[in-house]
């Protein structure tokens, strides 16, 4: 059996990524649908889109996640609304049928949030690129460079004519809502009381215990009472690749985190959660929610709550 067949097989499980060998392999098959969804932390000081046009696997489209997003609240890259999500995936030429492999150019990275907003939307067929553009680059793999980002542009624009009650485009995906894979802000309150699900914070542990600032301005540092922290680049080797199931194991298990109980994932702005879901999901725990607004939000609400005099 070629490595192509066996890595085929991969497809049809609850394995959460493809390698660059595999893609190499399918990336001219018709149904194999390629997205660079690379994002950058505000203090980075990179831009994704002009690293796209520069250099990307050839075929691929650029997901912007500052495009497609919830347009009604100044919360940063928020997940949009079903019909928004729709609009901005068929303008990018993709059907339910299509197998959408999700890369970035840190590693695994922003990937892993465009995976679960496709997975929120009910399409299971959906995989990060383990290791990411540089692992593709590593093993000796072409890329291509392209002015042309219409189609990127037409999806944001889709977008906006959704929330602006404007006619968009034909509609050539259909979306499924998964409630179950997205937290708000009241559910996450509601089991800080109930305890049913055991909290997850991905982001760094100086930014967790409130002792290093927060990449946004005016956002104070600290966690969610009762979460635990678990740095999303534990879930990753050296090469920027998920780690064995061992391993993933082992990581949260240190923690302290009951692999047979219910689990809900935070960070910053619910981009580096997504990489502990690809984690757990490698593992066999495939229903596990991201609060989407995160610490952001957490703390706006709370900070304007605690600076509203009481009547």
């Amino acid at each position: 059996m070629s490595a192509t067949e066996v890595s085929l097989q991969s497809l049809f499980t609850n394995e959460p990524v493809v390698s660059a060998d595999w893609l190499h392999a399918n990336l001219q098959k018709p149904d194999v649908k390629v997205l660079d969804a690379s994002w950058y932390m505000p203090n980075e000081q990179r831009d994704a889109l002009q690293e796209y046009q520069a250099s990307h696997i050839p075929g691929a489209l650029f997901f912007d996640i500052d495009g497609v997003l919830d347009l009604t609240t100044d919360l940063p890259h928020m997940l949009p609304s079903e019909e928004a999500f729709a609009a901005a995936v068929s303008a990018l030429d993709i059907m339910n049928k299509d197998s959408i492999i999700v890369y970035d150019g840190k590693g695994i990275f922003s990937s892993a949030r465009v995976w679960w907003m496709f997975r929120v939307y009910g399409h299971d067929r959906v995989w990060v690129l383990d290791g990411g553009l540089p692992r593709w680059h590593a093993s000796g793999f072409d890329v291509e460079s392209s002015d042309t980002i219409l189609k990127t542009t037409l999806s944001n624009d889709a977008v906006k004519k959704v929330y602006q009650g404007q006619h968009v485009g034909s509609v050539i995906f259909q979306t499924k809502f998964q409630p179950h894979l997205i937290w708000k802000i009241e559910q996450v309150k509601k089991n800080m009381d109930e305890k049913k699900y055991q909290h997850i914070d991905a982001r760094a542990r100086a930014r967790f215990d409130g002792v290093a600032p927060e990449p946004r301005k005016g956002i104070r540092s600290g966690h969610i009472p009762g979460s635990k922290c678990i740095p999303f680049p534990e879930m990753m080797d050296s090469s920027q690749t998920l780690l064995p199931p061992a391993e993933l194991k082992k990581r949260f298990e240190q923690e302290g985190i009951s692999l047979s109980n219910p689990i809900l994932i935070s960070c910053g702005t619910g981009v580096t959660a997504c990489i502990l879901g690809l984690g757990l999901h490698r593992l066999g725990k495939t229903d596990v929610p991201v609060y989407d607004g995160s610490w952001t939000e957490w703390v706006i609400v709370e900070d304007a709550a605690m600076s509203t005099p009481s009547s």
